[in-house]
């Protein structure tokens, strides 16, 4: 058997493997709206998905100071719990592509900008916990893409940049991965097109979830 070009695996979490993106756009559209700032196109909403808190205020309102920023925070929290938060709802299949690629040997992980608390009910309620060997948050590492938390990542499991893949819909990972010294896959499941995917230096660019498995067995 062709030895296995990668030891570790490390997903994104909300876009890549969670199917959040609309219930993100939907609820970061109110909190703008509710504070009167300038209407978004769900475009750049989406695009901003992936980044730190700071770094997506940044974007969605230029320029705002940190009581503008607190405001957008408190507003978004508020409307995420009393109206948009909902049983995290996976993509079809994350559940069994997960469990093939642990039986397959790979050491699996997140590198997300969701924060700790978030991913952390997430995991609980999906039942995922278990099958990931770490996991980080824009809570313990600067926002992607600042390769810090996927440095992490490889330090605590031991793995070379070399042998680790990172798997995410947006350009946050694909320029983390590449700012880590680390390969990327691509997954067209988020806020960006392919073509603005391919152009970050991803190694691939899959469709959906079912296809990562049979990219990972292809020849290289």
């Amino acid at each position: 058997m062709t030895p296995r070009p990668f030891e570790l695996l490390a997903f994104d979490w909300d876009g890549t493997l969670m199917d959040s993106m609309g219930t993100i756009v939907a609820c970061t559209r109110a909190a703008l709206t509710e504070l009167g700032l300038p209407a978004l196109a769900d475009e750049e909403i989406r695009q901003a998905v992936g980044l730190g808190f700071a770094e997506t205020v940044e974007r969605l309102a230029p320029g705002a100071g940190p009581e503008d920023a607190r405001l957008i925070r408190e507003s978004y929290s508020r409307l995420w719990v009393s109206t948009y938060r909902e049983h995290p709802v996976l993509f079809p299949g994350a559940v069994e592509l997960l469990a093939d690629l642990e039986a397959d040997g790979y050491l699996l992980a997140v590198a997300t900008g969701k924060s700790r608390r978030g991913l952390d009910r997430d995991l609980a309620a999906t039942g995922l916990a278990a099958r990931f060997h770490t996991t980080r948050t824009v809570d313990e590492a600067r926002s992607k893409p600042d390769p810090e938390m996927l440095l992490a990542i490889l330090g605590e499991l031991g793995v070379a940049p070399g042998r680790a893949l990172m798997i995410g819909d947006s350009v946050w990972d694909l320029e983390m991965a590449a700012n880590a010294g680390v390969a990327a896959l691509a997954v067209t499941t988020g806020g960006y097109r392919r073509d603005e995917l391919v152009a970050c230096g991803a190694a691939g660019c899959v469709a959906g979830l079912a296809e990562i498995r049979r990219w990972l067995r292809a020849p290289r």
